[in-house]
């Protein structure tokens, strides 16, 4: 048993963070819910829950027996996290404003208060796992491949890991919600959110339009031919399939089924002509690069992984890619895949993997196609 050892755990109104305090409660400690809201524009839209949420998180706090606090890190927000998400996107980068959130807030801010309650220990509903091994910690993937969230928590350090725990790390999903079910939560049969933190459910261009000028410009193939009109750079992403408005581009005499009807992604953007690139197929060479540039890097692990081999991410929900570890002579990171990696994206993050030991990782600064030194 824990000793009622103090722990606070972040209620979100999800089952996940739910079941995570009942199961820390099981175990003898003494459970504090806190309630975070981080975001205020617009908060009585259709669009943002954060009302609904809170009144889902003290239900679960009633029915478990323990306190919640709700806290407003709007303030910290929006200058850790939301003005770095403009400036990247401004800068025709694509960011992940999760990660940030992540070590900014639930994990800084958080973190802070949490201990200002004399807690020993933080706790979210996070799918990951915190092994000790000679008082050094080592982030893992969560049990459950399918809801792995190591990704999101690369930028983590050795303190935060020190003092965080992750209940349902060790469950698969169908077993969070048994538990939840049976226990009688509230939320149990309540549906996972969805979209960044900020933006809620809502149409994505509309939310941006709001921060960012637009500033059309042209949409070229990949033999320099005008297609379409973008709406501005900011408001598209390496890879996006949707939402571009162009129709298949007919070749003179060309026979149905040779290409000439596949779908278009945005394979490159051109901040200096403001020009947008598309091309067609999923398997266009535009879209597969053999290696990347990563800076900005944070290592969850107690050092900086030594050159070598591992497996890296460039987005959430990828499978592991084996890749060669060097860095070059500014620092960076550089990875070499030994397949090609689909759309890699400025902006986003590049996590590396030893196995389920999750290192940390870094920002993408540059991919380049196989065979090719990223710039």
């Amino acid at each position: 048993m824990a000793n009622n050892k103090r722990v606070v755990v972040g209620l979100s109104g999800g089952v996940d963070s739910a079941v995570s305090a009942y199961l820390l409660k099981q175990q003898g400690y003494d459970v504090v819910g806190i309630f975070m809201k981080n975001w205020e524009d617009d908060d009585d839209s259709e669009y943002c829950s954060s009302n609904i949420d809170f009144v889902d998180a003290a239900a679960v706090a009633d029915v478990i027996g323990i306190e919640i606090e709700h806290v407003n890190f709007a303030a910290e927000y929006k200058d850790r996290v939301f003005a770095e998400f403009l400036r990247e996107y401004q800068g025709g980068r694509t960011p992940n404003p999760d990660i940030l959130c992540n070590a900014e807030i639930k994990f800084k801010a958080f973190l802070d208060h949490a201990m200002r309650l004399g807690a020993e220990k933080i706790a979210t509903g996070h799918y990951c796992r915190v092994r000790e091994i000679d008082g050094e910690f080592q982030l893992l993937k969560g049990l459950d491949p399918s809801k792995d969230q190591s990704y999101f928590l690369h930028r983590l350090n050795q303190t935060q890991l020190s003092k965080t725990l992750f209940p349902v790390g060790e469950l698969h999903k169908t077993e969070v919600r048994r538990i939840a079910d049976e226990i009688g939560l509230p939320n149990a049969k309540k549906k996972d959110s969805t979209g960044i933190c900020f933006i809620g459910e809502r149409p994505f261009r509309e939310f941006l339009n709001r921060y960012i000028a637009n500033e059309p410009g042209p949409i070229k193939d990949d033999r320099g031919r005008k297609i379409g009109t973008h709406v501005g750079l900011s408001f598209y992403t390496l890879g996006q399939r949707q939402g571009l408005g162009i129709g298949g581009l007919k070749e003179k005499g060309a026979q149905r089924g040779s290409g000439e009807h596949q779908p278009w992604f945005v394979a490159r953007k051109d901040l200096a002509t403001n020009t947008l690139y598309a091309v067609q197929g999923h398997d266009h060479p535009w879209l597969l690069y053999g290696s990347l540039h990563a800076d900005d890097l944070i290592w969850c692990a107690p050092h900086a992984p030594a050159l070598g081999r591992y497996a890296a991410k460039t987005r959430y929900r990828q499978a592991d890619a084996p890749c060669t570890l060097s860095y070059n002579d500014k620092g960076e990171l550089v990875l070499a895949f030994d397949d090609p990696q689909w759309a890699v994206t400025p902006g986003q993050s590049a996590v590396l993997y030893d196995g389920e030991v999750c290192l940390g990782g870094g920002v993408i600064a540059s991919a380049a196609a196989p065979n090719a030194t990223p710039a």
